[in-house]
């Protein structure tokens, strides 16, 4: 299977088809870890216990910023 970059915003995304996912057992809140060896890009599913520093550190970020993501959100400016 050949695939494109996808833009997303300013960054390029790689959309990885159902069958794969459903294969893989992968779906949206699946913390991947991303890695390279040089010449290939590496993409798997993080060990459990990444995927707890994953949770903690994205309750972190939301707890600490939660009134931009809000306004983001509603589409309000600064």
């Amino acid at each position: 299977m050949i695939k494109k970059l996808t833009p997303i915003g300013n960054s390029l995304g790689l959309i990885i088809d159902k069958p794969i996912l459903d294969l893989l057992g992968l779906d949206r809140d699946t913390p991947l870890k991303v890695s390279t060896d040089g010449k290939n890009l590496i993409i798997e599913a993080a060990p459990e216990r990444h995927r707890e520093d994953a949770v903690k550190a994205a309750e972190g970020i939301l707890d600490t910023r939660h009134e931009t993501f809000r306004r983001l959100a509603e589409g309000e400016s600064e």
